[in-house]
C-alpha cells in the first residue's frame, strides 16, 4: 500500500536539506512532497537544487493551507496512507514504517506517533496544556489520548479524502476530536521519539503557547457543536 510523506515548510533553509535526505536514506520506500508555504527565504531554492518532490506554494498559507495542499496531492494521486512529517528535524523517519504497519494490522484511520505511550511527560507549561488539550479530548469525545500535540500523524485513505473535500480541516488537536465524535474515526497512539528541531527559532515562546492552549480547547469544544 503506497504512503505519501507530507512535508510542510516555511522557512526552513537550515533544516531542509538533511530532513529530506534522511528521509530518503532511512525510509526510501514511502514517497514525499515537500509543500514550500511561501517561504521568503531559500527553502524553495534549495528543493529546486537537490531535486526534490516540490509543491512551491506563491504565497503564506499556514500550516493548515500547506497541510491541506499536501492532502490534496495525497488525493489526487491517489495513496493509501499520508504522513505528516516537520521540516525541522524532529521527527525520526526510522519510526514512518512501525505507524504505517500498525494501521494496516489494526485498520485505524489515525495512527499518532506519540511521545508519551511508554515515557512519561516532563513537567512544563507545555505539557500541562497538552494534559489540559487531552482532558478536553476526553471530555468531548471518550478517548483518551495522550499525545494530542504530536505532528507526526498517519492517516488512511478515508481521512486523506475529508481533509481533500473540506476546508475546515486542520493539523490540529480540535481535527482529531471532530473526526472521532463526528466521523467514528479510530485512532491508536505507538511510542516513538522526537528530536529538538536541528536549526532555527521555535514558533511557540511562553505567550503563544499560552495562546495555543486557550485557542485549541476553544475550538474543540466549537468543532463539535457547530461543524458536522
Amino acid at each position: 500500500m503506497s504512503t505519501l510523506v507530507i512535508i510542510p515548510a516555511y522557512n526552513e533553509e537550515a533544516c531542509i536539506a538533511r530532513t529530506v535526505q534522511e528521509l530518503q536514506e532511512k525510509a526510501p520506500e514511502y514517497e514525499y512532497v515537500v509543500v514550500n508555504d511561501g517561504s521568503h527565504d531559500s527553502t524553495a531554492q534549495i528543493c529546486r537544487d537537490l531535486g526534490f518532490n516540490l509543491i512551491d506554494l506563491p504565497v503564506n498559507l499556514g500550516l493548515t493551507g500547506a497541510f491541506q495542499t499536501g492532502m490534496k496531492y495525497a488525493h489526487m494521486h491517489g495513496y493509501d496512507h499520508a504522513i505528516q512529517f516537520d521540516a525541522d528535524g524532529q521527527h525520526v523517519p526510522d519510526f514512518i514504517a512501525e505507524l504505517v504497519e500498525t494501521m494496516d494490522e489494526t485498520h485505524a484511520d489515525i495512527v499518532i506517533g506519540s511521545r508519551f505511550v511508554t515515557d512519561r511527560k516532563p513537567m512544563s507549561l507545555r505539557m500541562l496544556g497538552s494534559n489540559l488539550i487531552a482532558a478536553f479530548i476526553r471530555l468531548t469525545t471518550g478517548a483518551r489520548i495522550k499525545d494530542p500535540t504530536s505532528g507526526m500523524r498517519l492517516y488512511n485513505r478515508s481521512v486523506i479524502e475529508q481533509f481533500a473535500m473540506r476546508g475546515d480541516l486542520t493539523p490540529e488537536p480540535e481535527t482529531l476530536a471532530f473526526l472521532i465524535k463526528r466521523k467514528q474515526a479510530t485512532v491508536i497512539e505507538r511510542q516513538v521519539s522526537m528530536r529538538e528541531r536541528a536549526a532555527g527559532k521555535s514558533y511557540f515562546t511562553f505567550s503563544k503557547s499560552i495562546s495555543y492552549m486557550v485557542t485549541t480547547c476553544s475550538a474543540i469544544l466549537f468543532s463539535l457543536w457547530f461543524r458536522r
